[in-house]
């Protein structure tokens, strides 16, 4: 609701949550994917203490552009977030 309310641009990315209640972090970036503005094209990187290469595959096929594993590697979320953002 947040970004649907925002205006393009506002938001430079997503770091989504994969288990929250009432919604999962998956089938929201399915929403946000499926909005029919600009803002569908923000990038989502997945948190989840899941770290399996499946979670990671999963992460991507619900349309988000990155993994991140907890605990958070400050290191690896750098080089995500430069990779995605630079």
């Amino acid at each position: 609701e947040k970004l649907k309310s925002s205006s393009v641009g506002y938001f430079d990315l997503i770091l989504m949550d994969v288990q929250m209640p009432n919604l999962n972090g998956y089938e929201t970036a399915k929403r946000i994917r499926n909005l029919s503005s600009q803002l569908s094209e923000i990038p989502i990187i997945a948190m989840t203490a899941n770290a399996f290469e499946e979670d990671k595959q999963n992460a991507l096929n619900a349309g988000m552009n990155g993994h991140l594993a907890k605990p958070i590697e400050v290191a690896k979320l750098y080089e995500i977030l430069n990779d995605i953002l630079a």
